[in-house]
């Protein structure tokens, strides 16, 4: 009989793609400075352009 791999936890998912949102993150910061281009975020609930 094979054995069962365990399911991923709830909080495995999390985890990870708290991760691939600051790596994708990252790389949004270095295509805006590569091509001068400003990022928006959110400060205190209103968008703002800041140069990266």
């Amino acid at each position: 009989m094979k054995t069962r791999t365990p399911k991923p936890s709830v909080n495995d998912f999390a985890a990870a793609a708290g991760r691939a949102l600051l790596r994708a993150a990252k790389v949004a910061r270095q295509t805006a400075k590569l091509h001068g281009t400003p990022i928006y975020i959110s400060r205190n609930g209103k968008v703002v352009a800041v140069q990266p």
